[in-house]
């Protein structure tokens, strides 16, 4: 018998519209490129492994929107991965139109004890393979009338937290970065997104802090005792990831986006505090929230 590859229900027709997401092995990117794919996109999704391409494939298959979903070996540290991607691309469509710098990595720990080594893993990954991504497919993306280049930022990339410096840092690099590429792109009609979601229940939160153990003897086994429950309860309150896929689903389809996306609305209260009080008293509020998550 074949195969019915009648979309789901839902499902938008297909748009002529080409998308590139990046760590679509699991969390948003996975969400992501399901959703654009959704939309009536034509979606290039980048994994790290063969088991995330299949369950990727799988998940497609379950929506309707397998035919549109092209999963590819992509690591944005590895130079030869990104520039075949992009030359697939290049192949298949002569083109980019939206192009989701989603792949990252969260590590956790105080800035004293953390090696230079997870350090500069952090700064690679998160920033440095961006660059390489971004570099990259900035060819396609001028092939298309009013792209979107989307940057995955984070609120930790506006507002630093104890125990997430590494990732703080390299998200208030990529903040940096996409407000310099929104003004060196606008001739070209490029439109750049930064999205800065707040806590969501998705595995990089889980990768980033999983087992992490205070030493007996370190100044900061307190505070990081509370970090990590303030982390653990947090995660475990989240909203769902899937408003982001759509937020960026959304972001995709605008005509003349905006320069940054925040959400939920609880991360955006937390912004106008950061921006309305003085800066002593808005720590004392974050340190005292951090407290009373483990009690």
């Amino acid at each position: 018998m074949a195969r019915n590859n009648k979309p789901a229900d839902g499902v938008k027709p297909r748009s002529g519209k080409s998308a590139l997401v990046t760590g679509a092995s699991s969390g948003f990117g996975q969400l992501i490129a399901l959703e654009l794919a959704s939309r009536g996109y034509e979606v290039m999704a980048g994994v790290r492994r063969e088991e995330a391409r299949a369950e990727l494939m799988d998940l497609a298959m379950a929506a309707g929107v397998e035919t549109r979903i092209h999963a590819v070996l992509l690591d944005i540290c590895l130079e030869e991965q990104v520039h075949a991607a992009v030359e697939e691309a290049s192949v298949r469509w002569g083109r980019l139109d939206v192009l989701v710098n989603n792949a990252g990595e969260a590590v956790g720990g105080f800035v004293e004890e953390l090696s230079l080594e997870s350090w500069r893993r952090q700064f690679e990954i998160n920033v440095f393979g961006t660059i390489t991504m971004t570099r990259a497919a900035l060819p396609l993306l001028r092939q298309s009338e009013g792209a979107k280049l989307i940057l995955m930022s984070s609120i930790s990339g506006v507002i630093g937290f104890p125990g997430y410096g590494p990732y703080a840092a390299s998200k208030f690099a990529v903040e940096g970065l996409g407000e310099s590429l929104a003004m060196e792109l606008e001739p070209f009609g490029i439109h750049v997104v930064l999205v800065e979601p707040g806590a969501y229940g998705t595995p990089i939160w889980d990768k980033g802090f999983r087992g992490i153990q205070p030493a007996a003897e370190s100044p900061y086994r307190e505070m990081l005792e509370d970090v990590l429950a303030f982390s653990s309860q947090t995660a475990g309150a989240s909203g769902d990831p899937r408003e982001v896929a759509v937020q960026v689903g959304n972001i995709a389809d605008q005509k003349s986006p905006k320069l940054r996306y925040m959400l939920p609305s609880s991360s955006r209260w937390t912004l106008a505090a950061k921006r309305l009080l003085p800066h002593r008293l808005f720590r004392r509020l974050v340190l005292s929230a951090i407290r009373r998550r483990r009690t």
